[in-house]
């Protein structure tokens, strides 16, 4: 009797674990920082369950960094849980499987519910040493080095307002002899002012991301100056001095013509007056 009830104990535990759900949680241990966090999730859970997951991270307190549903499918596919790591800092995260209600419900064995995550910033190793913020006639040079990477060149890819401008495209470093920097310089040539993103890589993955601004000459209307001395307007029509013509053969005076004649005439008497004294 006792050995009967032992069997049925044994597969009644044996059926309720196999009638048990499972949960699969999978994410790499660690990504670059500014790269995204790709996580998969299955269960066979009944379509229609739902669960929450929840990133945190994890230092001397767990803070709340993303919360994503999921909801089990008719087809119970593989879903994803993605997210963007820029701007957040270097250091351990965790991603868990939150079930909603009040009970918990039983896992099959095997199942995975919690996954640690370390984000890699690796930001610093680059050092920009062209400005931040050019005009559009010069840009875009990037220039600067990485460290530790000597001349093993840097993978960059540049974006600006109207998406991609440049690579992604492999580019020379030149080993600094006295740091072991890569060193690189290259020119891109952008047509629009705006803010264009330069993503840095390197055999070892994603390192960071830099910001330059790109400033386009000003292109407001021409403005024509103009003479503030009014204009004067004249109503009435100046006075003409008019030359004095030369004398005509007919408007001579009669004068000099008649002067020979009076001499002549003087003379005449003045001879007959003597005669007469004698």
């Amino acid at each position: 009797m006792k050995r009967i009830l032992l069997i049925s104990l044994l597969l009644a535990c044996t059926v309720g674990i196999a009638s048990a759900y499972g949960v699969n949680l999978s994410c790499p241990s660690s990504v670059q920082a500014g790269m995204p966090i790709k996580c998969s999730f299955d269960s066979d859970f009944p379509p229609g369950t739902s669960f929450d997951l929840v990133l945190y991270q994890d230092q001397y307190t767990a803070t709340e960094i993303k919360d994503q549903p999921m909801t089990i499918q008719a087809n119970q596919n593989t879903q994803y849980f993605v997210t963007d790591t820029t701007g957040l800092p270097g250091g351990n995260y965790k991603l868990e499987v939150q079930f909603n209600g009040n009970e918990q419900p039983a896992l099959r064995t095997g199942s995975s519910t919690l996954q640690l995550i370390t984000i890699i910033d690796r930001s610093g190793d680059i050092d920009i040493t062209s400005p931040a913020a050019q005009n559009l006639d010069e840009a875009l040079m990037i220039t600067g080095d990485v460290q530790n990477e000597g001349n093993g060149g840097v993978q960059i890819a540049v974006s600006g307002p109207n998406g991609a401008v440049f690579g992604p495209q492999w580019i020379q470093t030149k080993s600094d002899l006295r740091t072991g920097a890569g060193v690189f310089t290259q020119q891109v040539t952008v047509n629009t002012g705006g803010t264009y993103k330069v993503d840095f890589s390197d055999s070892n993955g994603f390192i960071g991301e830099k910001v330059f601004t790109v400033v386009a000459p000003a292109t407001g209307p021409t403005t024509v100056a103009t003479s503030t001395t009014p204009t004067v307007v004249r109503t009435t029509r100046p006075v003409t001095t008019l030359p004095t013509p030369w004398p005509t053969t007919t408007s001579q005076s009669p004068l000099p013509s008649m002067i020979p004649v009076v001499a002549l005439s003087c003379a005449g008497i003045l001879a007959v007056m003597t005669k007469s004294r004698k």
